[in-house]
């Protein structure tokens, strides 16, 4: 019996932020995935190796969480202003689909290094010392997102003293403005209100603040729901039915807010909405044993992503608590003291971050948000040819 040969495609390994995702240039991917659908989506999902129902991706360049369980596809932008489109597909592991709808705030960091790597920043644009301004446009989320990335004799510099909790090693600080962060369709708060009673069935009604912001995200209490806020990925990720109580949550969530007409879409939209619970200020010892005094933050939050508690925070939903924390009343602004501000610095399960961001009030009584700003840092892991069998797609 014959077996097709495997096809390579080139393509870079690159962690950003507390990331990893696989980055192709879409004239790079073959003809057929060049363009959205099941041929595109099939080469992704056997590229990370998915869906794998060992949940370890073991057959893939996935790492079996939803923070490495990621792609990125890259082009020159075809939206005045900007430099380079940004495509992001979140992998799901042990099922058959990619989720479009929505961005990855920490492989974001890489973006502007692999657009000036790879050609898709004009020459004159780019200097040999100094910082690269590059100007993304987020194509999952129709928005603008300026990336400064430090260059070294004409080279992107990916080396440096930048320390980012949930990353082991130092590198070069990038700096991500994400501009009018909020959805430019409707309401930064999708119900109008600051804080909803949110109604769960079998769980109860629990005050809510629901945002889109970064990512549309659902703010919980921790106390509502039995937690401090100070929890760790083991005292979650291993209780099978807090996992389940989270995700019936988000589904009714997503209702609320728009994102689905239906309670069953939730399953095949499983990167948007993101759930997240707050407390105030308390001491703890995050996951690499480091101490964490209630004097070194404004708030805790910690946030699942993709059905588990994320190690660290996702950089987009970063981009929500600081937007929501900037609104009074909010209950992260309430968690985080209930006072006026344009930063917060949180505390998650690897450490601390701190983001700032600036919403004002509009006449009509709705919120938005101008942009909000983070630093992070990003490296290129590999570089060359992933294979792929040639019946993949």
């Amino acid at each position: 019996m014959a077996f097709v040969p495997q096809v390579k495609i080139p393509a870079t390994y690159i962690r950003g932020g507390t990331s990893k995702g696989v980055f192709f240039r879409r004239q790079d991917l073959p003809a057929a995935a060049q363009q959205p659908g099941e041929a595109r989506d099939n080469i992704l999902l056997r590229v990370i190796g998915s869906p794998d129902p060992y949940g370890q991706q073991i057959d893939g360049m996935g790492g079996a969480t939803s923070s490495t369980s990621k792609t990125v596809i890259l082009d020159k932008s075809s939206e005045p202003g900007h430099d380079v489109d940004y495509l992001f597909g979140q992998v799901a592991i042990d099922k058959a689909f990619v989720d479009w709808s929505g961005n990855c705030g920490n492989l974001t960091a890489a973006v502007g290094a692999f657009a000036i790597s790879n050609g898709l920043v004009d020459a004159e644009r780019i200097p040999d010392n100094g910082i690269c301004t590059v100007r993304i446009w987020q194509k999952n989320i129709g928005k603008t997102i300026i990336a400064h990335v430090p260059m070294t004799n004409g080279e992107v510099q990916e080396t440096g003293d930048f320390e980012l909790d949930g990353v082991t090693f130092p590198a070069a600080e990038v700096v991500i403005e994400f501009m009018d962060p909020a959805d430019g369709e409707g309401s930064m708060f999708p119900t109008g209100n600051l804080v909803d009673d949110l109604e769960v069935p079998g769980i109860g009604t629990l005050k809510a603040t629901m945002i889109n912001a970064g990512i549309p995200t659902i703010f919980l209490n921790a106390s509502d729901i039995g937690y401090t806020g100070t929890e760790l990925q083991k005292d979650i990720n291993s209780d099978a039915a807090a996992l389940g109580s989270f995700e019936t949550i988000r589904a009714h969530g997503a209702l609320k807010m728009g994102l689905i007409s239906d309670i069953s879409e939730a399953a095949a939209r499983q990167h948007t909405p993101k759930v997240a619970f707050v407390a105030p200020a308390t001491a703890y010892v995050s996951s690499s044993g480091k101490r964490i005094s209630a004097d070194d933050i404004d708030v805790c939050v910690r946030a699942l992503s993709m059905g588990k508690l994320h190690h660290a925070m996702m950089g987009t939903a970063s981009v929500a608590i600081a937007t929501a924390a900037a609104v009074p009343g909010t209950l992260v602004n309430l968690a985080a003291g209930g006072v006026e501000r344009d930063s917060v610095t949180f505390g998650h399960p690897s450490g601390t971050l701190r983001v700032g961001a600036a919403a004002e009030q509009q006449a009509n009584g709705d919120w938005s948000a101008t942009k909000a700003v983070m630093s992070r840092s990003a490296r290129v892991l590999m570089e060359g040819f992933v294979r792929i069998p040639g019946d993949s797609f």
